[in-house]
C-alpha cells in the first residue's frame, strides 16, 4: 500500500512538473482584467488566483469550460482552453505568492 501511495504521489508531482509556467503566464494575460496582474484581484467579488493549489485551479477552469459551472464571464473565457492550456495557467497562478 505504501508503494502505491508513493507511486501515485510521483505521478501527480510529475504532472505538475510537466506544466509550463511561462506558457501559463502568457496565456493568462486576459485573466488580469478581473483577477489582477499578479493573480490578486482588485475587484472584491472576484477571487485571488495567486497561490491557489494547482488541482483546484485546474478543476475550476475545466468546470467552466465543460459547462459544469456557469458564469457569463468565465464560461466563454474557458471555452477555448485545452487541458494543456489549463495545466499551464494553473501552474502559473499556483507559482505566485498568495496575497490579499
Amino acid at each position: 500500500m505504501k508503494y502505491l501511495i508513493f507511486t501515485l504521489g510521483l505521478l501527480l508531482s510529475s504532472q505538475a512538473i510537466a506544466a509550463d509556467v511561462a506558457a501559463g503566464k502568457a496565456k493568462s494575460m486576459v485573466c488580469a482584467a478581473c483577477h489582477g496582474a499578479n493573480g490578486i484581484s482588485i475587484i472584491p467579488d472576484y477571487p485571488n488566483l495567486a497561490g491557489q493549489k494547482v488541482k483546484y485551479l485546474e478543476s475550476s477552469i475545466k468546470a467552466y469550460r465543460d459547462g459544469e459551472r456557469k458564469n457569463g464571464i468565465m464560461s466563454p473565457m474557458a471555452a477555448g482552453l485545452t487541458d494543456t492550456d489549463i495545466a499551464n495557467i494553473a501552474a502559473y497562478f499556483a507559482s505566485l505568492p498568495a496575497g490579499g
